[in-house]
């Protein structure tokens, strides 16, 4: 079954559908990092570096070689959508997501399932989820959409987004069921990487400590994106001072407000999953060391194996795992769209 990932980022969306047996044809994306990864680690895929507000469906068809488009994916930025009274204004703002729904009417695929961030189904007092579910029914899709968590489907991270799923065939998608009754924890996540910066491609310190730890690093031969950041003296005390799973209001009163975060000074709970993890803002820090996680420490949080290799500077590799959908709740969502289709 064929599909296209659209806003594709670096391919979170797209490795989880592949791993249910879907071919990703092409991902689409304007962020020219983050093709480059999805390039790099999507071989039988093609990452198109473009402006999705500018693209003709039509040019796309044609790198299609005559294949159709059964699925298609993906979560269009939706940084503001823009309403006023009773209506979403039309806005540049809005022009992103409108332009998924011109895709789908375009390619008409069998299926789409759309990711957003948990409040979208609330802006504007549900105003931005009735006009989505209106412009998908208008296409002749039957609407259905969910907040899922991360961690219920095997992923150390508390991730909370919204999914709009639509069918053609009028059939209504059910979501998939938790999959794991014991969430996996933060230190079941990352307890084997070490306190060091390690070369890309040396062999691990230490062998698997959980069995998460052994589905990540499933068919690899070493350890990439391991790249220890370097506090200053004095935010390594602060950090220090922050014991596990504890924030900002743990320090003495006259260090509180040093970051005007609320989310300051976060440090991972060990024996829960992660919280969602930023995008590189270094205000989240490791459970035990005194630093930030690296880039393959915030994967892995994400669900991304280790075989998946980030290219790029450091704050944008931080930055194209921050904004992906986690590989293995995108997985058990492609998994039930294909049964459906398949039924």
């Amino acid at each position: 079954m064929n599909c296209i990932d659209l806003f594709c980022g670096c391919g979170g969306l797209s490795l989880g559908f592949e791993k249910a047996g879907f071919d990703i044809l092409l991902g689409i994306d304007a962020w020219e990092d983050a093709i480059t990864t999805f390039n790099y680690n999507h071989k039988n895929s093609k990452g198109i570096c473009s402006d999705l507000s500018t693209l003709n469906p039509k040019d796309i068809e044609s790198q299609l070689n005559g294949k159709s488009v059964d699925v298609i994916i993906g979560g269009p930025p939706c940084q503001g959508f823009s309403v006023a009274g009773k209506r979403i204004v039309d806005d540049e703002r809005n022009k992103l997501y409108k332009n998924f729904v011109r895709f789908v009417e375009f390619f008409k695929p069998k299926a789409f399932m759309m990711e957003n961030v948990p409040n979208i189904l609330s802006i504007g007092n549900g105003i931005v989820r009735d006009a989505i579910v209106k412009d998908f029914s208008n296409l002749g899709y039957k609407v259905v959409y969910k907040i899922l968590t991360a961690s219920d489907y095997g992923v150390p991270q508390n991730r909370r987004r919204t999914f709009f799923v639509g069918f053609k065939n009028g059939n209504e998608f059910t979501f998939p069921l938790p999959t794991v009754k014991q969430k996996v924890t933060s230190k079941e996540a990352i307890s084997d990487l070490p306190d060091k910066t390690v070369l890309d491609g040396e062999k691990y310190p230490v062998t698997p400590q959980s069995n998460y730890q052994k589905l990540m690093r499933k068919n690899v031969n070493g350890l990439y994106n391991h790249r220890v950041t370097v506090h200053t003296e004095q935010t390594k005390r602060i950090i220090a001072m922050v014991p596990d799973g504890g924030n900002y209001k743990d320090l003495p009163v006259e260090l509180q407000q040093t970051r005007k975060v609320h989310i300051a000074w976060t440090r991972l709970d060990s024996s829960k999953p992660s919280f969602t993890i930023d995008c590189g803002h270094n205000h989240h820090f490791h459970y035990k060391y005194n630093r930030v996680p690296t880039v393959r420490e915030s994967a892995r949080i994400q669900s991304f194996p280790d075989n998946f290799i980030f290219l790029g500077k450091l704050g944008s590799q931080l930055r194209q795992v921050g904004n992906a959908v986690p590989p293995l709740m995108a997985e058990e969502i492609a998994k039930e769209i294909k049964n459906e289709l398949q039924a």
